[in-house]
């Protein structure tokens, strides 16, 4: 967080195990506070916190050492309806799966792989 006001950010993300200091973030004068989520339990705490949106993850497949079993598309929509926040999916998500998820309630896609992916050259795809 401390990097984040120092270069003059808008905001910042929080891991699933600092999303209490979603009021110290906005104290310091960030605007935009989201947090991870791997948990129905950690979408709740970052709704009761009144954060922005939980990146909530990993929705598919992922080559990230962090990634875990991945939720599948049925799950993260279950977990998105419910969760009294916005959600925005992360995990293994890229151009060829994204559509899956038009009906889950999410607002928005985060990823990795799939931007890198998306911008490798092609003897590297």
């Amino acid at each position: 967080m401390a990097l984040a006001v120092a270069v003059g950010a808008d905001g910042v993300h929080l891991p699933e195990r600092a999303l209490d200091q979603a009021d110290e973030a906005r104290g310091a004068g960030l605007a935009l506070v989201t947090g991870a989520a791997h948990s129905p339990e950690a979408l709740a705490r970052a709704a009761a916190l009144r954060l922005d949106a939980a990146l909530l993850s990993p929705v598919f497949p992922t080559a990230s050492p962090s990634g875990g079993a991945a939720l599948g598309p049925e799950r993260f929509a279950a977990w998105t309806r419910a969760a009294g926040l916005p959600v925005i999916a992360l995990g293994g998500v890229h151009a060829g799966n994204a559509a899956v998820l038009a009906d889950s309630g999410v607002c928005g896609l985060a990823g990795a792989e799939g931007v890198a992916r998306a911008f490798a050259p092609a003897a590297k795809a």
